[in-house]
């Protein structure tokens, strides 16, 4: 007889076979292009195949609402209707399209969708205004506490509200092709509403599930992959100078211990809320950009690439208005290209269980050094980071980093002992593989 405490997988779905290896790119339709139109979208779609990018998240599509609109253009995440295209970005053939034309090289495709609220006129405010929560005068409302003034608040524990949220998400599964996800502050809306939708839209084909959140329950039945925001701010912090890699350790100490392995957590230096509010990567990072690119690739984890970064990422997006993105070659763009093909062929790098486990190998400058090997039966990384604005030579211990190499950057190559000391510029790195 099992005993009662034998131990149990805490994830119970079943992650798509195309996320394996895969990395994510923001689209925001409105900026990605002079014309922001899926059309014209689409023609990017090979220079992104060629980048290297696997999911494309699309921000969300629907047509906006009037009532309070914030800026000419208005947010996106303000939907009127649930079922239908801006005009903004073409119409629904569009959409089609652009998702035949990336699935034909390969690519999956998922929608940002927002299942929190409406717009202030949306169709459903007007056809079941007794869907959506009140605040203590009886009166719609934003969600509590956030300057969210452009829409207003569904009420889940309404089981009406639930069944069409639940359509609409199966609907442009059947009728798009689209491939699953990005939910919008998805912790805001319960839990068991995302479990039973997970199971419907798996019975359509086999879908990704991104969760605009931090939180390792909804990781059980859900979602693939959820928002490392404190693997952001850490790194920010590190980047700044107000930390160091000690702060390192405990997001990856809570990753390891208080998360289930077979999991993917968003790794990202810049999307749609930190360009538009905070700054651009380097306004952010600074020096340390490249570095932390490098980070998010070769770390557990699914890195993002927002649309620009590649291509230096040169001003804030306005979030409200049209504001194009201005392309050109820039080496960012060849660094992603490069770590996303490490990210492919060598399995130790891979996502969720495909992949395999951060192993700390200490070092002689533990608050300023980051080096970890990730290892299984095929391949080995060892990747050592100088998070310091100071150049750093370093010696290691014990003996898991032993072993011969090439130097993925460089392409040197390399056999490392007991005695390797390895030189690292200010917030330079090297990561080895084997």
């Amino acid at each position: 007889m099992p005993s009662a405490y034998t131990p149990a997988p805490l994830v119970k779905l079943t992650h798509p076979e195309w996320s394996r290896n895969a990395v994510i790119y923001q689209i925001n339709t409105r900026q990605f292009t002079k014309e922001g139109t899926f059309k014209a979208a689409e023609t990017h779609l090979p220079r992104l195949k060629d980048l290297g990018a696997d999911i494309l998240w699309l921000m969300p599509i629907h047509e906006i609402g009037q009532k309070n609109r914030k800026g000419a253009l208005g947010s996106p995440y303000a939907v009127k209707d649930y079922y239908s295209v801006n005009p903004e970005f073409g119409n629904f053939d569009d959409l089609k399209h652009f998702v035949q034309a990336a699935h034909d090289l390969g690519m999956h495709v998922i929608l940002d969708f927002v299942p929190n609220h409406t717009a202030w006129d949306s169709l459903l405010a007007s056809e079941h205004p007794d869907w959506f929560s009140r605040n203590w005068k009886g009166d719609f409302h934003p969600t509590p506490w956030y300057d969210w003034s452009d829409i207003i608040d569904l009420d889940y524990s309404k089981v009406e509200v639930r069944e069409y949220i639940s359509a609409v998400m199966q609907f442009w599964i059947r009728e798009a092709d689209i491939d699953g996800y990005r939910c919008d502050v998805a912790g805001f809306v319960p839990t068991d509403f995302w479990n039973t939708l997970r199971k419907e839209l798996d019975a359509i084909k086999p879908v990704f599930m991104l969760a605009e959140w931090e939180s390792r329950d909804l990781h059980i039945e859900a979602f693939d992959m959820t928002y490392a925001w404190s693997w952001y701010d850490t790194m920010l912090k590190i980047a700044k100078g107000e930390g160091n890699v000690s702060h390192l350790f405990i997001y990856y100490s809570w990753n390891e211990k208080a998360y289930p392995f077979d999991i993917m957590r968003m790794l990202f230096v810049s999307n749609h809320d930190k360009n538009s509010w905070e700054g651009t990567q380097y306004e952010q990072f600074g020096g340390a950009t490249e570095a932390v690119i490098a980070l998010s690739t070769v770390s557990e984890g699914m890195p993002l690439l927002y649309n620009g970064q590649e291509a230096g990422e040169g001003k804030r997006l306005s979030f409200f208005d049209k504001d194009p993105i201005e392309w050109k070659e820039h080496p960012i763009g060849a660094l992603y290209k490069k770590l996303f093909a490490l990210k492919k062929k060598n399995t130790a790098l891979w996502n969720a269980h495909w992949g395999a486990r951060m192993i700390h190998v200490p070092n002689s400058a533990p608050l300023k050094v980051f080096s970890f090997v990730r290892q299984n039966e095929k391949d080995k990384v060892f990747a050592v980071f100088n998070f310091s604005a100071e150049p750093q030579t370093v010696t290691f211990e014990e003996s898991l980093f032993h072993g011969k190499y090439t130097e993925y950057m460089s392409g040197q190559s390399v056999e490392l002992s007991a005695t390797a000391k390895i030189e690292l510029q200010p917030w330079g790195y090297q990561i080895f593989v084997h």
